[in-house]
């Protein structure tokens, strides 16, 4: 822009004003190089990377994870962890509170993601096949996780046990999440082993919301020990159940 310039604060409140218009945005994007830190700030907000040709273009036009736009990104849809063995790009993406991950078939490692957002407050996880030790080590290494969803479409229940995958878990934080927002388990092979690990951290899942979907009658049990672990701090539960002939537990929760 020729001069007179405008101030660097009123220029910000133009771009908030459009904050909610992409062609605008983009517009902004080409009217001074001032202008681009303001925009990316709204334009890489949501980022969605959802197949390998997605993630490819991202990686060629931002090769380098320090410098690209993807620190402006708060939420986070990434639809394929296949065939991943480095993800060097993950790690520009430090500011990311929401992350939405999609997977169709058995990986080998979730390693490259563990923390990199440390400000990372809500995970859905949607899996055909759970990675097996690896996914809690995945789920713990975001301090401040307070939501989580876990959605497994695939008949066999999720093995959690150490090491069940051949592999060698990564050392846990000092410190395990905050776990004080909602918690949705879907699991079509039952939730005994979801339920069994949160369990294991002892009074570390203060969750105010609880959704389940029930797949086995053993899912009623799982149920009332992740209750009873809440149930100084629950404020809602929501049950759906995949089979019949099923009363309902009694659950006594303590205010």
């Amino acid at each position: 822009m020729s001069t007179p310039r405008l101030p660097p604060e009123l220029l910000d409140r133009i771009v908030d004003l459009l904050h909610d218009s992409r062609t605008a945005l983009r517009s902004c994007c080409q009217v001074s190089k001032s202008w681009v830190p303001r925009t990316r700030s709204y334009l890489f907000a949501d980022v969605k990377l959802n197949s390998e040709e997605s993630l490819e273009s991202w990686k060629a036009m931002f090769p380098d994870p320090l410098t690209s736009p993807a620190h402006h990104t708060k939420t986070l849809s990434f639809n394929s962890f296949e065939s991943i063995t480095v993800a060097d790009w993950i790690k520009g993406f430090s500011h990311v509170v929401h992350f939405r991950g999609l997977c169709q078939t058995r990986i080998t490692t979730l390693v490259p993601f563990h923390g990199f957002s440390p400000v990372i407050k809500s995970i859905i996880l949607y899996f055909a096949i759970l990675p097996s030790s690896q996914l809690f080590d995945f789920i713990l290494s975001f301090p401040l996780l307070e939501d989580l969803t876990m959605v497994n479409c695939y008949d066999a229940p999720i093995d959690t046990r150490n090491g069940s995958d051949g592999l060698s878990t990564v050392i846990r934080p000092s410190s395990t999440p905050v776990f004080t927002g909602h918690l949705c388990i879907s699991d079509n092979g039952g939730m005994k082993s979801i339920a069994h690990q949160l369990l294991s951290l002892v009074g570390s899942i203060h969750f105010r919301e609880l959704v389940f979907d029930w797949h086995k009658e053993e899912d009623i049990l799982s149920t009332i020990g992740l209750v009873g672990e809440c149930s100084h701090t629950l404020e809602s539960l929501s049950i759906t159940c995949a089979f019949s002939g099923v009363s309902m537990p009694q659950l006594r929760l303590h205010r």
